[in-house]
């Protein structure tokens, strides 16, 4: 049911009224969207993401410009990038990751939505990591607490494994995104580094990999808000 249900996705994109959107845009473009995504949700204090969450977390994907699609069947697809937390607390370089899901229902027009998913274990990613991982299923997820000045720590503590949060139209709060397919982009991975053997803990666990500027500035970025 997955794979027909991802089959189905990826036809709906294919043959919308938007061929080729997603085709040429650079790895470098993606994180630059990334950054663009974070700055504009930091730069208003009321609707940020909470500090302490982001402190605590051990990482950050940010998909900027997700697609929904919906025609009888619906459908979404977007690609984005993951940094995690390694040792100090600072944040990793980052990986690029696919995001694909779907839902029934009598549904017309398309809409793009920016996501941002904070994880609070290791195990989520290395989950991803390891292939294809479902929201809701393979860990639980819920919408995540906005405000720079909250009191994140009840939310931190709840079962939640991963908090969720979408912009649209300028409005960013925590949503509930459950089913959606979260895996990595290993061919945007071996671009972006210029290294087709490279993979994903490689990006983790290695600080001095040589990297495009964008990288070093989605970093500082995360480590700002993060404080």
């Amino acid at each position: 049911m997955k794979t027909i249900t991802r089959i189905v996705i990826l036809s709906i994109f294919l043959i919308s009224a938007v061929p080729g959107a997603w085709a040429g845009i650079s790895e470098n473009k993606k994180v630059e969207e990334a950054i663009e995504v974070l700055r504009e949700i930091h730069a208003i204090p009321e609707r940020d993401i909470p500090p302490a969450l982001l402190k605590y977390s051990y990482g950050i994907a940010v998909i900027p410009g997700l697609l929904k699609v919906g025609f009888i069947l619906g459908g979404q697809y977007g690609t984005g990038v993951l940094c995690i937390r390694g040792q100090g607390g600072q944040w990793s370089n980052p990986v690029f990751v696919r995001l694909i899901g779907g839902s029934l229902g009598w549904q017309i027009g398309a809409q793009s939505t920016d996501i941002v998913l904070v994880f609070k274990s290791r195990r989520s990613v290395d989950a991803i990591s390891a292939g294809t991982f479902t929201l809701g299923a393979d860990a639980s997820v819920a919408a995540g607490p906005v405000g720079r000045q909250a009191s994140a720590g009840t939310d931190i503590r709840l079962s939640a494994e991963i908090y969720s949060y979408s912009r649209s139209r300028g409005l960013f709060a925590g949503v509930s995104i459950e089913g959606a397919s979260l895996e990595m982009d290993y061919a945007a991975i071996a671009d972006f580094y210029n290294n087709p053997q490279i993979g994903a803990r490689d990006v983790f666990e290695n600080a001095t990999l040589p990297t495009p500027r964008v990288a070093s500035e989605l970093r500082s970025l995360l480590n700002e808000m993060a404080r």
